[in-house]
């Protein structure tokens, strides 16, 4: 009797510890994963490094003093080597680890054995990134980082620099317009698109950046942030009116890098320049993105008295996709769905939107429309995407590289609050004074009167 006694005593506290730990493990999958798998995977690893190196065929034979100095010291068989590992460094989501690779081994075989090495350290993910020539990095991953996102805390930020999601291998996902000046962003009703639309404008508005918005859904995504946005556009008929606007402005800002190279003898070669960034800083001017939501409805016509102004539209598009990126025009287009069916122009369009970000989408036509081209292996992932993660996407560029991503929660309040504060940020562009949208007058709120009560008198 005293002995089961004892048990129960002693098996209650573990009983709670282990249902404690379930229960972090699930609910609170960042603090476990510092609590208690981080010490665990660092333990495995260190045990049977060489080991899981040789089972996974990452080893390569001895060096021929190796092998000499083995059997003058020692009688033991002279077995492979793994590559040599630096030190391990814990992080907030994983660890990571940079490797030495052996003469004849290349980063591929470390990428072929990612899902080996999974298993035989007990992390969600491993992912292989090259340092430099003959060294890699093991980024290991302690977790699913995409059920709940936490973006980093230290994350690029810079001049047409956004932070907008979160990679799987829990690094930031950063739009920058400077390295890929255009992109396309896909998905379906309620997929996370708006979302990431949020997130862009939010992110821009405290830059010293132009935003101008068409939007035909009537404004509904985009009239929200009307006290940062420099233009707006609610339907087709407005958007054919702001789009040559956009052109003669490119126009101009071409003439104006023209007219600075007008170059006399003894320039300084840094003073040469082909694009607004070599401008100086008094004569640059301010950059301006471009966000096209629902991009199909420039493209549909429904007499064919309106073929002749899509043509037009398709056409202006065309060009700042074209010759927009030297003058300082970004465009960020999204819709559900966009192909070659939509009409003239359409592939000719995608062909110039670099960046590609496709959310979960309804069939596997709209995945290839926006992956096939660049990363055929993207869209089983792009199609894969369950319903139940608004948000989750799969990036990708015309390098062929993809990931995926997925953004964090904004609200909408957040965001226009966002954009009102940033309002005085509005730069002076006289073309598109005329496509200011109407901010309107956020009400004063009055405390309710106060009824105090009357003296009592004689």
């Amino acid at each position: 009797m005293s002995d089961l006694t004892t048990l129960l005593e002693v098996g209650g506290p573990v009983a709670a510890l282990g249902g404690g730990a379930a229960y972090a493990r699930a609910k609170h999958p960042a603090a476990y994963w510092s609590a208690v798998g981080l010490p665990v995977s660092t333990v495995r690893l260190l045990s049977s490094y060489g080991s899981v190196m040789e089972a996974c065929g990452l080893t390569v034979a001895p060096s021929r003093l190796r092998v000499l100095a083995v059997k003058a010291t020692t009688q033991r068989e002279v077995r492979p080597v793994p590559p040599r590992r630096g030190i391990i460094r814990p992080t907030t989501t994983g660890l990571r680890i940079r490797l030495r690779l052996a003469p004849g081994q290349e980063p591929a075989d470390f990428a072929a054995s990612a899902e080996r090495l999974r298993h035989a350290w007990g992390v969600h993910a491993v992912y292989v990134t090259t340092v430099k020539p003959g060294v890699v990095d093991l980024r290991l991953v302690g977790y699913d980082v995409l059920r709940r996102v936490r973006m980093p805390r230290k994350a690029a930020h810079g001049p047409l620099k956004v932070p907008v999601a979160l990679r799987e291998d829990a690094t930031p996902f950063v739009r920058d317009y400077r390295t890929i000046p255009h992109q396309l962003t896909l998905g379906a009703t309620l997929s996370g698109k708006s979302m990431y639309l949020r997130h862009l404008v939010a992110g821009l508005a405290p830059q010293s950046v132009a935003l101008v918005g068409i939007d035909c859904k009537r404004g509904v995504e985009l009239a929200p942030f009307a006290p940062r946005l420099s233009a707006l556009a609610t339907d087709p008929e407005q958007a054919a009116e702001l789009l040559p606007v956009l052109v003669n402005e490119m126009g101009d800002r071409y003439d104006l890098i023209k007219a600075r190279q007008g170059i006399a003898l003894g320039t300084p070669d840094e003073e040469i320049t082909s694009d607004i960034w070599g401008l100086p800083d008094h004569e640059r001017p301010v950059p301006i993105v471009l966000f096209v939501d629902e991009v199909a409805e420039l493209f549909l016509v429904a007499t064919k008295k309106d073929e002749e102004r899509r043509d037009e539209m398709v056409t202006q598009l065309v060009r700042l996709a074209q010759l927009g990126r030297a003058a300082g025009i970004y465009l960020e287009v999204c819709g559900q769905r966009f192909g070659a069916e939509l009409g003239k122009g359409a592939t000719m369009l995608r062909a110039q939107l670099t960046g590609r970000v496709c959310h979960r989408v309804n069939d596997e036509a709209s995945a290839k429309m926006a992956l096939g081209d660049i990363a055929p292996e993207a869209v089983q992932a792009a199609c894969s995407i369950a319903p139940e993660r608004p948000g989750l996407a799969v990036a990708g560029d015309t390098s062929g590289g993809w990931s995926r991503i997925r953004t964090p929660y904004l609200s909408l309040g957040d965001a226009a609050e966002t954009c009102r504060e940033s309002a005085h940020l509005v730069p002076d562009l006289p073309a598109l004074k005329p496509f200011r949208p109407d901010v309107p007058v956020r009400p004063v709120e009055t405390a309710a009167p106060v009824f105090l009560p009357r003296p009592v008198t004689d």
